[in-house]
């Protein structure tokens, strides 16, 4: 039997009421003393309940008068199941789906739901240019000589600085950049794993590291995992003795938008070392958090120096400057080595550009409009879902991120609902693209990136129309 945690109990509890009409919208919830009080646990548990509550939208915060059930239409909506993936290895890739929704990118008069990344008008451009500019006065020769090795000093030391934010203590010699958060996922699967090897992951998982583990002759375990929580532990202790290695996405993974608790972080750092499997940690959503408080790493628990920490700044400033990083630990000299080989030295002047951005502050400060303009996006896809979709779909709860898993009842072929949605000049990405089964036939992702606007509204109608007509 999985274990229950607590903090889940009671957040669960509570949500259960909400969406029973126990508690209606609108009134008032006891507040954090009153809720330690009842339920004997400390200030942080009970914080954490309201925060969970939160993230899914079942609760409000007002300002100096507490936490109120939310109004939202969204409470009529479900959570997603966990999802049962069969624990044996495979490696057959879904390629004809993933080449038919990517091909769409760069298409302007497309509404890329199916794209998984911030849109320009929610980055500040104006300000990277001017940061460009100043890169290439500032550097020595222009910025055309060889990076060190590791990287850029100013952009490791930064990035060593912000890993106090989530029990990382980090500095700059434990990092090594990349280009681009996958580059440093395929350095670590090449450094640590062979062809033949086993990986295990999340299901459903980001298709991109289905690929790449596929390409390096890799197999691949899909873990049972829960919309809110993240991995099934249970499964995890059960396959230990056949994985070689673990990738797993902690914090509000793309597609589930899950984020796995302190807790089990914990708890899957010390199992993963007893039994001596690395852990790649991918954290590229870590600071696009809805709440009050960045989420800890897998990273922060780790003592045994076995996982590798990878992110990058592809999903929060600019995807298109393949900015990324790796705190390999013990493991350093083997990816030292694989990017001597593989790429020689970083961009000088894009990495100087954005360790100079993250310096000056003006990164916490873009960080903080795009994690509201996420959450209300977020909020706005909800409300809209709830009230044009058919009603039995159901939707994750991400308590951050840039994506939304979206379930419908199985009669409802997302493929089919693709081709006809990109005739309205609509694309999603269906949810067959992010496993190696025959699983989530009835599933897709959308990005909550764009914009929210009025048109934006009207496509999600017309897409929650499509998905009625096939029903």
């Amino acid at each position: 039997m999985a274990k229950v945690y607590l903090y889940s109990e009671i957040a669960n509890g509570i949500a259960f009421q909400i969406r029973n009409g126990v508690l209606k919208a609108g009134e008032k919830l006891p507040s954090v003393r009153m809720l330690c009080r009842e339920h004997g646990v400390s200030m942080n548990t009970a914080k954490r309940i309201f925060l969970e509550l939160e993230a899914q939208s079942l609760i409000e915060s007002k300002p100096q008068s507490g936490y109120f059930v939310s109004k939202l239409l969204q409470q009529k909506l479900s959570l997603p199941d966990i999802s049962r993936p069969s624990l044996i290895a495979n490696d057959k890739e879904p390629n004809e789906l993933i080449t038919k929704v990517y091909a769409k990118m760069g298409r302007d008069d497309l509404t890329l739901f199916s794209i998984g990344v911030p849109s320009g008008n929610l980055l500040p451009l104006a300000k990277l240019k001017k940061e460009i500019l100043h890169a290439i006065r500032e550097l020595k020769e222009g910025g055309t000589e060889y990076e060190p090795l590791q990287g850029n000093v100013k952009l490791r030391r930064m990035i060593a600085v912000r890993s106090l934010t989530w029990g990382g203590n980090l500095n700059e010699n434990d990092l090594i950049t990349t280009s681009g958060g996958m580059n440093a996922l395929s350095f670590c699967l090449m450094a640590l794993g062979k062809p033949g090897d086993t990986v295990a992951v999340e299901s459903p998982c980001y298709s991109g590291i289905l690929q790449l583990a596929i390409s390096l002759g890799l197999k691949v375990l899909e873990l049972p995992t829960h919309p809110i929580t993240g991995i099934e532990i249970d499964a995890l202790k059960k396959v230990i003795p056949k994985i070689n290695l673990c990738l797993l996405v902690p914090n509000f993974n793309t597609p589930l938008g899950s984020c796995m608790p302190d807790e089990h972080k914990k708890e899957v750092v010390e199992l993963l070392a007893k039994h001596g499997v690395p852990l790649i940690e991918d954290d590229i959503y870590g600071d696009l958090y809805f709440g009050s408080q960045r989420p800890k790493c897998c990273k922060s628990f780790d003592k045994e120096d076995n996982v590798l920490w990878c992110s990058s700044v592809s999903k929060t400033l600019a995807p298109g400057y393949r900015v990324g990083w790796i705190a390999p630990g013990k493991h350093k000299e083997k990816l030292l080595k694989l990017k001597f080989v593989h790429s020689i030295s970083s961009a000088s002047i894009i990495q100087e550009a954005v360790g100079n951005f993250l310096k000056t502050g003006r990164y916490e400060n873009h960080l903080h409009h795009l994690r509201s303009a996420l959450k209300s996006n977020y909020q706005n896809y909800i409300h809209t879902i709830a009230e044009y979709f058919p009603v039995d779909t159901k939707v994750s709860r991400p308590q951050g991120g840039l994506a939304l898993w979206v379930e419908f009842n199985k009669d409802i072929d997302t493929i089919k609902l693709y081709d006809l949605a990109i005739k309205k000049n609509i694309s999603i990405s269906p949810g067959r693209m992010f496993t190696l089964q025959n699983q989530f036939e009835n599933c897709m992702r959308l990005c909550i990136g764009l914009p929210w606007s009025d048109d934006l509204k009207f496509k999600l109608k017309q897409l929650g129309n499509l998905a009625k007509m096939i029903s």
